[in-house]
């Protein structure tokens, strides 16, 4: 993961920005309270967690990665943003971490994973982990099936998106149903784009 990201972190935010599209709406969704707390969960650069921050100043903020080179990048954007107070980062795997021993929370009240799952090699392993620390609500966008969109573009971008060992999940929904079933929540997905971005929802049963 270093490896990839030692170079691709200084430059990383501008070549996402066209693409990666559906971030800003479900950082908009987040209906956090003041006090309430949000983590990202393959934070990257940051860049979701300082928007996060900016759109909802009484938020609790906390990310992590698995890339170390990453955070590099991350914890000196959060400097430069002048949220270092707001916005706690840490470097650990999203298929099993212990948030309280990395922040000293049981649990969070939203939990955000935007385009990470179709990087993930168990990503459903990771979808598990973040119902298992949500205290509210999960909350994901990623790559979806093109379903709207032509076939050729369908195509190209997927052969695009290999090189870089990125695989949108076309059973997404399924897997929020899997984990919703398990923990009697309720899970949600909704093409956005024509199909370009699917937003994923798992939220508690009471919610």
């Amino acid at each position: 993961m270093d490896a990839i990201y030692a170079r691709q972190r200084h430059f990383y935010d501008l070549t996402r920005k066209y693409y990666l599209l559906g971030r800003d709406r479900l950082i908009a969704e987040l209906d956090l309270a003041d006090g309430e707390s949000v983590i990202e969960i393959g934070c990257g650069t940051a860049r979701n967690l300082i928007a996060v921050a900016k759109a909802w100043p009484g938020a609790r903020c906390f990310g992590l990665d698995l890339s170390a080179e990453m955070l590099i990048t991350a914890r000196a954007n959060v400097a430069r943003a002048g949220l270092g107070d707001r916005i706690v980062l840490a470097e650990a795997d999203a298929t099993g971490f212990d948030p309280d021993a990395l922040f000293g929370e049981a649990a969070f009240d939203r939990v955000m994973l935007s385009y990470t799952l179709s990087m993930i090699p168990d990503w459903r392993a990771a979808l598990t982990q973040a119902a298992m620390v949500a205290r509210g609500r999960v909350d994901c966008v990623d790559f979806g099936q093109q379903e709207r969109l032509p076939a050729a573009f369908r195509r190209g971008l997927f052969a695009w998106l290999a090189r870089f060992d990125v695989t949108p999940r076309a059973d997404l929904a399924a897997a929020l149903d899997e984990v919703a079933a398990r923990q009697a929540w309720r899970a949600s997905l909704t093409p956005r784009y024509r199909g370009y971005a699917w937003a994923g929802r798992l939220e508690r049963g009471d919610g």
